[in-house]
């Protein structure tokens, strides 16, 4: 696979050399973001208008509640003037045509880098100008990109193929919610490399709970589990029904228990609701472990990712310790990995993203 980085910002695209990779970028500029990927060798953006939603969406909740998370600014003032809650309400029209004209900008000349069989990985960043803000007299649909900057970086990717025990997720928990976790922003890059050295290996990613049996998300990803009906109503329902969906539950943690509101989250919810798999929107809690049948998590890159062990730490104030090192950990193990509900709703998922493809000559 090649390797190469483009950065469209502030009107202006840089090559490679000249690109910080892309945790460094959203760590050094504030702001609401959106990842996805291109499909089917870079023919297709993958739910990009879900993106568009989501990116809108946390702009607007960002620039109402959590400002700080959205504006560059080495001081922040207490109230922002003029206020943005007048035109709160046009967010998502008015950035649609500012990312989608930034794209056009990068995503040609990322296609022409790509070689045969590649995918692009596109991650478009909002951030807000405070100078520019209060320089503008008159807040309207028209000045939103007076204060709004776009920024798009584009990477290669080789999408991991599903299924195979090499391509499990290897999961560990360990640290707490995030803040604002309704809306995705930049600076949570940073809160998450924080947690980094509680990652034991060989952890690929690691979990969050406010408790230590209550397990939210992921730090990159949303966390499903998948029980079986007969274990979770202890009334032996399904025991001679081992390949009927009907036996299953799929769980998750809410939203409002402070999680991501994820876009193949929601795709998964669709999907357990087209498929009549029983769905339940309930934090997993490690207590139960034992009753965890299969357990995947979801990202805009991976889309979906079977899981193989999930660790947690034997005391959960064993987390103020400096390193992994010091913490006694306990280990579920899935023996059937990916198993019957996590394969159906995967190949559903995949499904979908043909289905909702956005056409990447949209951008040439």
């Amino acid at each position: 696979m090649t390797s190469f980085k483009f950065l469209f910002s502030n009107g202006v695209v840089s090559h490679s050399g000249d690109v910080p990779p892309v945790t460094t970028f959203l760590e050094n500029h504030p702001g609401a973001y959106t990842t996805t990927r291109s499909h089917n060798n870079g023919a297709c953006l993958l739910f990009w208008e879900r993106h568009l939603k989501r990116l809108s969406q946390s702009v607007r909740i960002l620039s109402n509640s959590y400002p700080q998370l959205l504006f560059e600014a080495t001081k922040f003032p207490k109230e922002l003037s003029p206020p943005l809650s007048a035109i709160s309400g046009i967010w998502e029209s008015e950035l649609r045509g500012l990312v989608n004209d930034s794209m056009s900008k990068v995503l040609p000349i990322a296609l022409k880098e790509r070689t045969e069989g590649e995918e692009l990985s596109i991650t478009a960043l909002v951030t807000g100008n405070l100078e520019k803000l209060s320089e503008t007299e008159n807040l309207s649909r028209e000045s939103v990109g007076e204060f709004l900057d776009v920024h798009v970086y584009i990477g290669a990717y080789a999408p991991p193929v599903f299924g195979t025990r090499e391509n499990g997720a290897h999961l560990a928990v360990v640290g707490q919610g995030r803040e604002a976790a309704s809306a995705k922003y930049s600076d949570w890059v940073r809160v998450r490399k924080s947690l980094e050295k509680l990652r034991p290996p060989p952890a690929t990613d690691l979990l969050l709970s406010n408790d230590g049996d209550r397990i939210l998300e992921g730090s990159v990803s949303n966390f499903f589990v998948v029980c079986r009906k007969d274990k979770v109503e202890d009334k032996g329902k399904c025991s001679d029904e081992k390949e009927s969906t009907d036996c299953f539950e799929v769980q998750t943690a809410p939203v409002g228990d402070g999680v991501l509101p994820g876009i193949i989250r929601q795709l998964v919810i669709e999907v357990c609701l087209a498929k009549g798999i029983t769905f339940r929107e309930v934090a997993p809690m490690w207590s139960e472990h034992e009753i965890w049948e299969e357990a995947f998590i979801t990202n805009s890159l991976r889309l979906l990712q079977h899981v193989e062990t999930v660790s947690i730490p034997d005391s959960w104030d064993s987390l103020d310790l400096k390193s992994w090192k010091e913490i006694s950990w306990n280990k579920k193990q899935f023996e059937e990995s990916p198993g019957l509900i996590t394969r159906t709703i995967q190949k559903e998922v995949m499904e979908k993203a043909v289905l909702e493809g956005y056409s990447s000559g949209d951008f040439v």
